[in-house]
């Protein structure tokens, strides 16, 4: 199998994406949208995997490959290829489906639990212990896709995770990330974390620079629920 990559900013790469892609065999290729927009052959494409990203779906204006970005992930979906997506890749697959993205209203970044929606289930999640805490670094939020189901929640945010006709996954959170992934969103976006004198609700969903990396200590366990996650998606 093939993997395509979507990336955004050099700082929010595929990381333990990549590291089972070739675990498994699997080759990966990427359109890194920061160096060069033109997009693939979607004949040659088997499956898709977009990143995140600190723009937003809606500013398309200054990032002009967005909407043609969009247009492919729609085609993609249209032809029945795996898609899945981190983050901003989850709120580009929500407006390639025709659901509204926008700021949420607050910001979660850090690490916090998910759980899951009463009545919804996937078979991509066996196993997996919820509530779960995982990490976060996102100011957005969007509607649910006609047709998807939103699997997992946050207090500070209703759609964390959905399925549409189990081809398209959006997760809004990042199991994806390793240590050095981490470390280089919280280099990148310093702007993002938690001031120290930040008080009130506003902040009741950010941690300090501090606290995100302590938060790599999880990261083995999360990498082992990560991989039976995408062995069932792709693979089954």
């Amino acid at each position: 199998m093939r993997l395509h990559c979507f990336q955004h900013v050099p700082f929010e790469g595929p990381a333990l994406i990549q590291e089972w892609a070739q675990s498994r065999g699997f080759a990966f290729t990427f359109t890194r949208f920061y160096e060069e927009t033109s997009l693939p052959e979607p004949n040659g494409l088997e499956a898709l995997v977009v990143m995140g990203g600190p723009m937003g779906v809606y500013e398309d204006a200054k990032y002009p490959w967005l909407k043609p970005e969009v247009a492919f992930i729609k085609r993609a979906i249209e032809e029945g290829k795996k898609v899945l997506g981190i983050c901003l890749g989850a709120q580009l697959i929500a407006n390639a489906l025709g659901a509204k993205v926008y700021p949420n209203k607050r910001k979660e970044v850090g690490w916090f639990p998910i759980e899951a929606v009463p009545g919804k289930h996937s078979d991509l999640f066996v196993g997996i212990p919820i509530p779960l805490t995982v990490f976060h670094w996102h100011g957005d939020t969007f509607d649910l896709p006609a047709g998807a189901e939103n699997l997992f929640r946050s207090e500070s945010c209703e759609n964390q995770a959905f399925l549409f006709e189990k081809n398209v996954l959006g997760l809004q959170f990042h199991l994806e990330v390793s240590a050095a992934s981490l470390s280089g969103m919280v280099e990148a976006l310093p702007g993002d974390l938690r001031p120290a004198e930040a008080e009130g609700e506003d902040f009741a969903f950010m941690q300090n620079r501090e606290q995100v990396l302590k938060g790599a200590a999880q990261i083995p366990v999360l990498k082992a629920h990560l991989f039976n996650i995408l062995d069932r998606f792709f693979l089954l």
